[in-house]
């Protein structure tokens, strides 16, 4: 996930190898084969980037191409360390190390240390008689071994081999005086652990993690050029702001909030792209939904204290400038995942916010939620103080009020659930809390056109609007989430898109309006009406009062009011009244909706589930017991292969959200423990069956079988959301509608 996101937001990569000191101590592999394990690591994540990445950088928002970055040693962005033992470095820290230590080979060769650095990876030996490189073996003594070997990990055997193998103080100090380690007699009396720390310490002359430091040094952009490729990726507003101008407007990113001990208030860490913050400023604090034609999403707030975060330490300053990370004290309250703040004042001169972040290689999306409710009725207040300060820490995490009334917590699944209900009980509610069986969230969509033409007036019966509803084309809804396609371009782009990306015509391509449930949203809205049959003006008129209703429609389907997928509305026809009076906001809206909604209900309407990717590791001999624990779940194997230089095999697989209760708990019960197992959503499926199919009937206690499942799914969701366990029809369709509807009867119990 983490390979996936940087190559998302197009940064530079680097790679840790972290546990360098299993290799010998656990599985005592040869120096040999520790290089060998240690390039098919790097081999294999190089393997996985190339297949990511194709050769062209994914949200580049047009961009254009770069090749797949390459994970090398030699290119400085590898570095092997063991947190254990306390020690970090890279192929130039030893080319370093072996410059200033008198008497070892590195004394001998003429080379400077970034060039020395390079002929420590790969097919490098070093002739000691000569004191010249070579990349053919055969070009070397017959014993000659690799430089990596020879320079780097062989120092590191004989300090492990001592420190673990040698109880006599004069032997073991021997040995590591021979490596240019010098110990006090005290610290070699030490235990084992210790005692390596202490030798490790020594041999990278107290710098143990200099390494790293090298290592975001060299390969990550400075402030000035990072900071301005950062606001061409994420500010939504013109680019004409000078990145790290410590005199300019103000300019913060509040990307995450952290939590105080006590759960009370939290610390707002951002990145200052311009001008300088400090404690007692005054600030605006525009939210996620803010833009210059609705401000209602904006707030003044005061700057209490200016902290610089490094590890479990903040230190309180003065005042920070552009191209630093701060805390901030003082503007929490005003925000509730991600903010940006600009100076009183600067808000009027096209100042615009910064994107909302987005979690796509996490799964995007929280399909799982849970009810929750104070034990005590009267403890309600806290309980909802609680939901906000969730919503605020877990980025991911939504909280929404049903209108049955329940609070409702969405997360990514059964542990992010459970962590969010330990710290609502126990840091930000301290209240007992009742909790309901994990549900899982829905959505709804088409699988044919409408199979009438679905009108509705308003209620003052001089504005009529027929609509059609169909599915989307095929990988659209993933293109208009993932930001490939934005109505906010020129028009003649966005008609480009379409026409390139889908064959659409030009007239088709043209005829957009709006995405739904939100900007970004999976569903499409345009007008398919003929010039010669509407008044065009009148009908752009009503635009943005359509398009609230399309949106309000499409946030809660008509089946169990679930969000709506992969569904294009069309405008077929309208009819509306020539004065502006009659076809106002509060005719038009819900109007809109109600014909929404019966184009749905004519177009086959079915219901999708979200589905986890599993990625198991387990020994070879369970792997026989984990398919029927996946068939007995709906679930099924993609791929099954054995990892190359290890004993376990990596199995792919696909599980239904609503059968991976307990999944996990059975998984390790069923291999002993032996099986790991990680899950993340990946996509959305269509559940079988027909959910308005009233033929079918439920038995309680019983599972249904496949084609029963969909009408199952949405009765449940229905009577879980306190609504009639059955849609109805009446409440959507126009009188008239329903009485041509009667005359079909074939086809409305075939559609609804």
């Amino acid at each position: 996930m983490a390979i996936n996101s940087a190559l998302s937001a197009n940064t530079p990569l680097t790679l840790v190898i972290n546990k360098v000191d299993r290799l010998i101590v656990e599985l005592k592999l040869t120096p040999d084969d520790a290089y060998f394990k240690l390039r098919h690591t790097i081999d294999s994540v190089n393997k996985y980037i190339q297949e990511q990445v194709g050769g062209v950088t994914a949200n580049a928002n047009q961009a254009g191409e770069r090749s797949s970055p390459i994970l090398s040693p030699e290119a400085g962005n590898v570095a092997f360390a063991s947190s254990q033992h306390g020690y970090c470095f890279t192929l130039e820290t030893f080319a370093q190390r072996f410059m200033r230590e008198s008497g070892l080979p590195a004394k001998k060769i003429p080379l400077s240390e970034k060039e020395l650095a390079k002929r420590l990876w790969g097919d490098a030996f070093y002739n000691s008689d000569s004191g010249t490189f070579h990349k053919k073996r055969s070009d070397v003594p017959k014993n000659t071994k690799r430089t990596f070997v020879s320079f780097v990990l062989e120092p590191l055997y004989k300090i492990y081999g001592v420190c673990l193998g040698i109880s006599d103080e004069k032997a073991a100090g021997k040995v590591l005086r021979s490596v240019g380690i010098n110990l006090q007699k005290a610290t070699l009396r030490m235990s084992a652990r210790p005692m390596l720390r202490a030798a490790m310490m020594s041999f990278f002359d107290g710098d143990v993690g200099n390494g790293f430091v090298d290592l975001c040094v060299d390969n990550f952009p400075d402030p000035k050029i990072g900071g301005w490729k950062k606001l061409r990726n994420c500010y939504t507003g013109e680019q004409n702001i000078t990145s790290c101008d410590e005199e300019g407007p103000l300019l913060v990113n509040v990307v995450k909030l952290f939590s105080s001990p006590d759960g009370t208030g939290f610390s707002a860490l951002g990145r200052i792209y311009s001008g300088t913050i400090k404690a007692g400023d005054k600030v605006k604090v525009l939210g996620e939904e803010y833009s210059a034609e609705d401000e209602e999403d904006s707030t003044v707030a005061t700057v209490t204290s200016v902290m610089i975060p490094h590890g479990r330490f903040n230190t309180e300053v003065g005042s920070v400038s552009a191209g630093n990370w701060v805390l901030l004290e003082g503007v929490d309250s005003h925000i509730t995942k991600t903010a940006t703040l600009t100076s009183v004042g600067e808000e009027g001169a096209g100042i615009q916010i910064f994107a909302p972040l987005k979690f796509p290689s996490a799964g995007s999306e929280s399909v799982l939620k849970i009810a929750v409710e104070p034990f005590n009725p009267s403890e309600l207040p806290k309980l909802v103080s609680g939901l906000r300060k969730i919503n605020k820490s877990y980025p991911m995490a939504r909280t929404k009020v049903e209108e049955s009334g329940e609070h409702v917590i969405y997360g990514t699944g059964e542990l992010y659930l459970d962590c969010i209900m330990h710290d609502l009980r126990h840091m930000y509610s301290d209240i007992e809390i009742k909790v309901s069986d994990p549900a899982v969230s829905f959505n709804e969509t088409v699988i044919e056109t409408s199979s009438i033409k679905c009108f509705a007036e308003t209620p003052n019966k001089k504005n009529k609007l027929t609509l059609i509803a169909e599915p989307l084309d095929k990988g659209l809804s993933q293109k208009i989430e993932s930001g490939k396609i934005d109505l906010t371009w020129e028009k003649k782009s966005v008609g480009q898109f379409f026409q390139q990306e889908f064959k659409w015509d030009l007239l088709s391509a043209r005829s957009v309006w709006a995405f739904g449930p939100t900007t970004q949203g999976p569903n499409l809205l345009m007008d398919d009406t003929l010039p010669s049959e509407v008044d065009k003006a009148i009908l752009t008129q009503t635009k943005s009062s359509i398009t609230q209703g399309f949106r309000w429609a499409t946030r809660e389907g008509p089946l169990c009011e679930e969000p709506v997928r992969g569904a294009k509305i069309k405008i077929i026809d309208a009819t509306l009244s020539t004065s502006a009076l009659f076809r106002g906001g509060g005719q038009m809206i819900p109007t809109a909706r109600r014909a929404v909604y019966s184009s749905f209900l004519t177009a086959a309407p079915r219901l999708l589930e979200p589905v986890f990717k599993l990625e198991i590791q387990c020994p070879g001999d369970v792997v026989p017991e984990i398919f029927p624990l996946l068939q007995k779940r709906r679930g099924h194997v993609v791929k099954d292969v054995g990892v190359a230089g290890a004993n376990f095999f990596k199995m792919m697989a696909y599980l239904p959200v609503m059968d991976s209760f307990g999944f996990e708990t059975d998984l390790r019960s069923f291999t002993q423990g032996q099986a790991m197992c990680h899950s993340v959503f990946d996509h959305w499926a269509m559940v079988p069956g027909d959910p308005l199919d009233k033929s079918i009937v439920l038995h309680p206690l019983e599972r249904s079988p496949l084609p029963h499942m969909a009408r199952e799914f949405m009765i449940k969701t229905r009577r879980r959301k306190g609504l009639s366990e059955d849609v109805s029809v009446s409440k959507f369709f126009e009188p008239s509608m329903l009485d041509a509807m009667n005359l079909r009867g074939p086809e409305r119990s075939g559609n609804n």
